[in-house]
């Protein structure tokens, strides 16, 4: 799932010195310090979590909390390098996309004894708390607010180039985006993705052109039991996909991954963008385009008129190495309650987890409208859960991602891409 662009400068021999500190430990008056560390960082977001972590300390003067925030593009592999060491954290900011191995590892405390007799369960929508629980009862993380993927669009741009509205499908896209590309203006159709997480979007498509046939709990197979990627028109989306590159978007978006293509949305130079709600906020605060240059769309659809909405997610929980597992779920409950879990949500352009949020009219409105229509038309927007839990998930990623830069620059072709997704896939669930 995301993100954000790199900010803090912090350096391995930084977050190391940190990791290895004594500040993990208690102070001789009793005072506790957690070390809490996040994934997604960018500017905005850490003052929010700060804001909120010196409210927690207000009410809790006998806990302190030192937040580390890596660059982004960093952030995992220092989490992982921190808890392979079995030092140096407490709370920990995990993804639906490093549970599986965190989890694997041992490296996760299932906080399930902690948090039994806590409150805040039955304020929780359902989707959080299936998500924390899980199928095993077992609580790795609670999410602090789900990610959807829905279409940034350049209103003024579409109506330019003689749209009446914005695509709704993958191939009204490839028409737009066509239509749009002038590269002597600089100004392109697509704001493609083809470096970090570039498998995204293209399961995005294929699971749109399936959709009659997806297995809406494992969104890589079909209810036959197949893969998703063995489907004849597995081949039609990846062909359309590669199309966007080809014909609609900036050549140097062959190494294009999150911040690049917000970037190349925000500042004016392309007209679509298939991302996260929480680049409404980064739009919001762009000077190249103005409020009435843009929107949101629902997600694009495939020739059934159907998409896949994966349900991602991230949240926090606690390092299995931690000493003070009762305070990391003391801080954990706080930030995901009411109030300040409404916070986080708002300022972060997430879903939120708790039931109460939904009511505001900060959800209702503008940018979020398009997130409002695909709630209330769940049998066209298929709500599917992704087999990102699985221990093999950063493997996929990796794989996936390098053999897509392979056929974006000719040297594997989309059939052969297919056939291998179809075969790893397949032996790895053979394997479980």
């Amino acid at each position: 799932m995301r993100k954000s662009r790199a900010t803090a400068a912090i350096g391995l021999s930084v977050v190391t010195g940190l990791a290895l500190s004594a500040c993990a430990g208690g102070a001789s008056d009793g005072t506790v310090t957690l070390q809490m560390v996040e994934s997604l960082t960018n500017p905005a977001r850490t003052e929010v979590l700060k804001s909120l972590i010196a409210d927690f300390e207000a009410d809790n003067p006998k806990i302190k909390v030192e937040l580390i925030s890596p660059p982004t593009d960093q952030a995992d592999q220092k989490i992982t390098q921190m808890l392979q060491s079995g030092s140096g954290v407490d709370v920990l900011e995990v993804r639906d996309i490093t549970v599986g191995p965190f989890s694997t590892n041992g490296w996760l405390d299932d906080m399930s004894g902690e948090l039994e007799d806590w409150k805040g369960w039955d304020d929780l929508t359902d989707n959080a708390t299936k998500y924390a629980k899980g199928e095993d009862g077992k609580v790795y993380y609670v999410p602090y607010g789900f990610y959807g993927l829905s279409l940034f669009y350049r209103t003024d741009l579409i109506k330019e180039a003689g749209f009446d509205g914005p695509p709704t499908s993958w191939d009204d896209l490839l028409e737009q985006a066509s239509a749009i590309q002038d590269p002597a203006k600089n100004q392109f159709g697509y704001a493609f993705r083809g470096g970090t997480n570039a498998n995204s979007n293209v399961v995005a498509a294929i699971e749109a052109y399936v959709a009659d046939d997806l297995d809406t709990e494992n969104a890589f197979k079909l209810t036959n039991g197949d893969t998703i990627f063995s489907a004849p028109e597995a081949l039609d989306a990846v062909n359309t996909y590669f199309d966007l590159f080809k014909e609609a978007s900036p050549p140097s978006s062959v190494a294009w991954g999150y911040p690049e293509m917000v970037e190349g949305f925000s500042n004016g130079s392309t007209a679509f963008l298939l991302q996260d709600p929480e680049v409404i906020a980064t739009v919001e605060q762009s000077e190249a385009i103005t409020a009435e240059q843009w929107s949101t769309a629902p997600l694009l659809t495939g020739p059934t008129g159907k998409a896949a909405q994966p349900m991602a997610t991230a949240g926090w929980g606690t390092a299995a190495s931690s000493e003070h597992k009762a305070e990391a779920a003391k801080l954990i409950e706080f930030l995901s309650e009411d109030k300040q879990a409404t916070t986080f949500a708002q300022e972060n352009s997430l879903v939120p987890i708790v039931k109460s949020a939904a009511d505001s009219d900060f959800y209702k409105t503008g940018p979020w409208a398009s997130y409002v229509t695909m709630n209330e038309n769940p049998d066209t927007y298929l709500s599917v859960t992704q087999p990102r839990g699985s221990s093999w998930w950063t493997e996929w990623i990796q794989k996936s991602d390098s053999e897509i830069q392979q056929v974006l620059i000719g040297q594997l072709t989309p059939e052969k891409l297919l056939a291998g997704w179809d075969e790893y896939w397949t032996e790895k669930w053979k394997s479980e």
